[in-house]
């Protein structure tokens, strides 16, 4: 971790409720970026594109328009109390506006609209978390006169804590068969910090049956424990490369 990725926060409470907001934006850009590529994929290969149209909007009308209220409702005006935030939490307002009306076209629009609106989110959404890990979060978790912990205690909204609602289509029987385009993440160039987080995002959006190809830039042994555990034993790893420069895994979550 760089001196750049370090927060300063005012109590250890903070500095754990700190991990614990990434840990969960992690997870959701996870979720946004199998979501919307099911969606491209499925316009790109011409299957039915209503099933992965479904998923993405369960998942962003059940978890992510949640997640963004929850922020405005708590996260937003702690940061405020600060005037020099003022000017960003009002642009991440708008962001979340702009969000908000891509979700509707997702719902709402022909097939290669809307695969096109769901990239626009994804790619949208992850800058804009990259704005709240590295310039909301300082500010309240360094302001001595708000608990961070306090302020986002038991909201799942902000902290994530079970499975998303809706899962991404694709292939969902477990008859042995893989889609010849199955969801990829790399995630060589994620963050350490938050690798695992997007991971198991990722893998959450996976249906039974499905399978998530995994790029890595090394054999992630630790990881594949902790997302046999967290799925109770229910996955299948095959290898497709082993290095040198990468490490490419079929996941399949059965």
């Amino acid at each position: 971790m760089s001196a750049n990725d370090v927060i300063v926060a005012s109590t250890a409470a903070d500095a754990e409720a700190v991990e614990a907001i990434k840990s969960h934006h992690a997870q959701l850009a996870g979720q946004v970026a199998i979501l919307t590529d099911a969606m491209l994929s499925a316009v790109e290969r011409g299957t039915d594109f209503e099933p992965a149209r479904a998923a993405a909007v369960a998942f962003l009308t059940g978890e992510l328009l949640p997640h963004a209220a929850a922020e405005e409702e708590r996260l937003y005006p702690a940061a405020t109390r600060t005037n020099r935030a003022r000017p960003l939490v009002e642009s991440m307002i708008a962001v979340h506006r702009i969000i908000g009306s891509l979700v509707e076209r997702i719902r709402t629009e022909p097939p290669l609209r809307a695969a096109g609106s769901g990239q626009a989110l994804r790619v949208l959404f992850d800058a804009h978390l990259t704005d709240e890990n590295d310039r909301i979060l300082p500010i309240v978790a360094a302001d001595p006169e708000v608990s961070l912990h306090d302020v986002v205690h038991g909201m799942h909204e902000l902290l994530g804590g079970h499975q998303p609602a809706g899962a991404a289509p694709a292939h969902t029987c477990c008859c042995g068969e893989h889609d010849s385009d199955d969801p990829v993440l790399d995630v060589r160039e994620v963050p350490h910090s938050i690798r695992h987080a997007t991971v198991f995002g990722a893998f959450d959006a996976v249906p039974v049956g499905g399978t998530l190809v995994l790029v890595a830039h090394h054999d992630p042994i630790p990881l594949l424990h902790q997302l046999d555990e967290r799925t109770s034993g229910r996955l299948e790893v095959r290898y497709e490369q082993r290095g040198p420069e990468a490490w490419r895994l079929r996941l399949t979550k059965r």
